[in-house]
């Protein structure tokens, strides 16, 4: 019988596709969630909160692979200092953490940049919190995700004029797509930081608008709203854009063609 893989986040975007890719890879699976789930299909839960710390010891006793999934806009380094302790004293022997391409190149220089930009200051501490605690780690920087993108989005077409950061260019990801690759890396050997995820076209923020407002048949005007900060003047200079070539294969028409054709024929 071999040892569940331990998901933290397994129940949010990313990490139930994790969880699914690795019950189809035969593995057994235990998710941490923050509420109490019953077992099914070789799924196991735990209720635990990284944030406090509380029922992390059991969730990974017992478990050799742990895939850090969870995440949110601010905190990221305390959880993972709380699930690095609780994994280092069972001994687990691999921790693969999913963080963000730009997390060291988005300067914090000062309080505009931390307002805007701060999940990146946040990822890039808990990718250090990884590195340093001793323990075998992957991690994988992958750039925003389709579903993200779409929710910005959503939220800019209520607008009657949709502002779009000026200059700032994207190269969205899909979610399955960054869900198999690291899945792969789980159940592989332990290799450091590995190559930026990113997916197969870079767009500006305009032109990911106009696709989702052409998707959805709306007419918004848009216009470019200047940023200021050194943050923002990273960005626009490609610091959140993928590093190498890009390994993703499904562009964001692909996904809006998808998803919101779905959404659209359910309303």
């Amino acid at each position: 019988m071999t040892a569940p893989i331990l998901v933290t986040g397994g129940t949010g975007t990313l990490g139930r596709l994790v969880v699914a890719r690795l019950r189809d890879a035969g593995r057994d699976v235990r998710v941490l969630s923050r509420s109490h789930h019953e077992a099914a299909d070789g799924v196991e839960f735990v209720a635990g909160d990284l944030a406090t710390g509380e029922g992390i010891e059991a969730a990974v006793a017992g478990s050799a692979t742990i895939v850090h999934c969870a995440g949110s806009a601010k905190g990221d380094e305390d959880k993972a200092r709380n699930l690095v302790r609780a994994a280092a004293r069972a001994g687990a022997e691999h921790l693969v953490y999913i963080s963000v391409v730009g997390a060291d190149r988005v300067p914090m220089a000062g309080r505009a940049d931390r307002a805007m930009f701060g999940y990146f200051g946040s990822k890039l501490a808990a990718e250090r919190v990884v590195a340093d605690s001793g323990l075998p780690f992957t991690t994988l920087r992958a750039t925003q995700f389709h579903d993200l993108i779409l929710v910005v989005a959503q939220q800019l077409a209520k607008l009657p004029v949709i502002p779009a950061p000026a200059g700032f260019r994207f190269q969205p990801v899909d979610t399955a797509e960054v869900a198999a690759r690291l899945t792969e890396l789980a159940l592989g050997e332990p290799a450091g930081l590995v190559p930026d995820l990113g997916g197969p076209r870079v767009y500006p923020m305009a032109d990911l608008l106009r696709g989702y407002l052409r998707a959805t048949h709306r007419r918004r005007p848009i216009v470019p709203l200047p940023l200021p900060g050194e943050a923002a003047r990273a960005v626009r200079a490609g610091a959140i854009l993928a590093s190498g070539p890009a390994a993703g294969h499904r562009t964001w028409e692909d996904f809006l063609a998808e998803r919101v054709g779905a959404d659209q024929v359910s309303r």
